[in-house]
């Protein structure tokens, strides 16, 4: 044992302030670098699970099994895109021709309901109400206040005619960013079983580890169901909503299909503006289907996107998501507002479970300054094994022979 003299609170209280402002010096003069390291770690953790499945049904190491992973994930990749981004890109660029016009078809034909309403005014008692003069009242420079929406829709969308230049433009950039977050995603994925052992190293103190080692697992678990949920959330909607689309006959299903699902990465926001873009495109089609009106068309879009989304709210979101964020929808409303005018698309995506986690934070703190327990739920236990793969398929097996038999008369077996 040495006798190095112990720091006094003033020297601990300088290091740690020093070392506060490097950090933020550092994270300050490299913030462009945030995005690519954040989305790489994203990745790694939504693919631990395959990988941890890998290494335990074949003889492979942790190693090995990244690599043969990451992989087979880039070929997936390479082929979507040569099969999905040609038909996407032309059907994406549709919208952004489309959309705008039918956003200014829609403030017209708002403009024009005082001459279309079947009913002038509504008595009520000795009050009436005139509809035609209270619209009447809304006076205003609708050219101008249609081209500014135009713009705006246009914006969002790009140019239609300038969306393939541009995506062309941003190719290099995009292939250089994508092969850091793949490297970068690999050497995490690699290391994840170290982390946690890291963690509880540094709160090595008396008491302070079994804290480190639950706040970090119940971390995990707020992370891990809000990442790999999303993930598969948004490939569900996405396919669903594509052909549920396609068998209405509304025009660019699978444009509007990518749209919902990219849009699951926004809670509670992002589905109302996948089904309010899936209605404006319904709604000023210039062929609806069925022999329908144009109204009644977008009314059954309305009620096929809402059965989606009950579906997936009261079925999917269960199974899939659970009560990992325990936060109010008007919560997560308002953090993702936040974390979009904070960091963009990225802290939109990152917000809910951000704001839970510092919850979670937030009330171990608040416990252990009123010296109340700092959990106050017991942790859940894991959920026991499942068999393994072979004796899965074993069942599977057992159970489609037990199906022939029962289907098959018996002179036919015979």
């Amino acid at each position: 044992m040495t006798d190095s003299p112990k720091w006094s609170p003033t020297i601990k209280a300088i290091v740690a302030g020093v070392a506060l402002f490097l950090a933020g010096l550092v994270i300050w003069r490299f913030q462009s670098l945030i995005g690519p390291l954040v989305l790489a770690v994203m990745l790694a953790y939504i693919l631990n699970p395959l990988i941890a499945l890998t290494t335990q049904y074949t003889r492979l190491k942790r190693g090995p099994a990244v690599l043969i992973i990451y992989f087979g994930l880039l070929l997936i990749w390479l082929g979507g895109a040569i099969v999905l981004v040609v038909v996407a890109v032309e059907q994406v660029q549709t919208l952004a021709d489309v959309v705008p016009g039918q956003f200014a078809q829609a403030v017209t034909w708002v403009q024009t309901l005082p001459d279309i309403l079947p009913v002038q005014s509504i008595t009520l008692g000795p009050y009436t109400l005139d509809l035609s003069s209270l619209l009447s009242g809304f006076d205003l420079n609708w050219q101008d206040l249609v081209n500014q929406a135009v713009g705006v829709v246009q914006t969002l969308f790009s140019t239609g005619g300038g969306l393939a230049t541009q995506l062309a433009g941003a190719t290099v950039s995009a292939i250089g960013l994508g092969f850091l977050i793949f490297v970068v995603s690999i050497y995490i994925a690699i290391d994840i079983p170290r982390y946690g052992g890291l963690i509880g190293d540094v709160a090595n103190q008396p008491g302070y580890r079994a804290d480190a080692e639950r706040l970090t697992r119940e971390t995990s678990r707020i992370w891990s169901a809000y990442l790999r949920g999303q993930v598969i959330l948004g490939l569900v909607i996405g396919v669903v909503v594509s052909i549920a689309l396609g068998l209405l006959g509304v025009s660019n299903a699978l444009g509007l299909g990518l749209l919902s699902g990219v849009m699951e990465f926004l809670p509670v926001i992002g589905p109302l503006i996948g089904v309010g873009t899936a209605v404006l495109v319904a709604f000023f089609q210039d062929a609806p289907s069925f022999g329908l009106s144009s109204l009644n068309f977008a009314l059954v879009v309305i009620a096929v996107m809402l059965v989606i989304q009950q579906v997936e709210n009261n079925l999917l979101v269960p199974r899939i998501v659970g009560d990992a964020l325990d936060l109010h929808p008007l919560v997560v409303m308002i953090s993702v507002v936040m974390g979009a005018s904070l960091a963009g698309i990225l802290g939109a995506v990152l917000a809910a479970p951000v704001v839970a986690t510092l919850k979670l934070l937030g009330i171990y703190t608040w416990r252990k300054m009123l010296d109340l327990p700092p959990f106050p739920e017991e942790e859940q236990p894991d959920a026991p094994p499942g068999p393994k793969f072979s004796t899965r398929l074993r069942r599977i097996w057992r159970r489609f022979l037990v199906a022939i038999n029962r289907a098959v008369p018996d002179y036919e077996r015979k």
